[in-house]
């Protein structure tokens, strides 16, 4: 069973960059494909981002895409998401996904069914 730890996220002026990281252990990360989601105060969590287990693929929510980026590197067990151009809407707590020998598309449906894997979240806030 994998644990999953994210860090990075901070407060930050409108059109700046934060980096986040989720570390993973307790297993094989290249077994998993991973990604990120987000919750903001009163709403629902929605996902951000996907990437397959390998990194070939990715998949990001439209509501993101061309500004956040992620990444993986299976030999450090950890998932990258470049986040540039942030804006008061991208706000959140920021919470890592995962789920084993599966496709980049079953990250979408973490919120909806079980078998995914969460972190305990990292807070970003974005100040106009």
């Amino acid at each position: 069973q994998v644990q999953l730890v994210e860090s990075g996220g901070g407060l930050v002026q409108a059109g700046g960059s934060l980096r986040l990281s989720c570390a993973a252990s307790g297993g094989t990360f290249s077994i998993y494909a991973a990604g990120w989601f987000r919750q903001a105060p009163g709403k629902e969590r929605e996902f951000v981002s996907a990437i397959s287990r390998y990194g070939g693929t990715t998949d990001y929510a439209d509501s993101v895409k061309s500004r956040f980026t992620i990444s993986r590197d299976n030999a450090k067990s950890t998932v990258y998401l470049q986040m540039n151009g942030l804006k008061p809407e991208d706000t959140a707590v920021y919470y890592c996904a995962a789920r084993s020998f599966d496709g980049i598309d079953s990250i979408r449906r973490c919120t909806t069914t079980t078998g995914c894997y969460w972190g305990q979240g990292t807070q970003v806030t974005v100040s106009s």
